[in-house]
């Protein structure tokens, strides 16, 4: 399973939602959306600043998390963005994969 992290705001619409709902509704909201896709909600919170929400979710690939993303955005009620989370013990697979790779404006080999 993969993990990524759901950052956001809320549009006035969805201001509005989540002040007639609650936190909880809207946290077992996406906890449905999560567990219909073949995964589960990790973390959830509400945040001040830039964003209004971080969660974090793990679902069977990247598949899920483009269909939950199209979704909440598509919605006009939230404005999210989507990171790919990596665990210690992927970046050290990751290291250990050869990889060639010519920078722009380096000589090729």
């Amino acid at each position: 399973m993969a993990k990524y992290l759901f950052q956001g705001s809320y549009t006035e619409k969805g201001v509005e939602g989540l002040r007639k709902e609650g936190g909880s509704k809207r946290r077992k909201a996406i906890e449905k959306v999560t567990k219909g896709l073949g995964g589960k909600v990790e973390a959830f919170y509400f945040t001040f600043g830039k964003d209004d929400f971080a969660v974090i979710v793990e679902v069977p690939s990247g598949v899920e998390a483009a269909a939950v993303a199209l979704a909440v955005n598509a919605s006009g009620a939230v404005r999210a963005r989507t990171t790919v989370l990596l665990s210690p013990e992927e970046i050290d697979k990751a290291a250990k994969k050869s990889v060639s790779y010519r920078a722009p404006g380096k000589p090729g080999k």
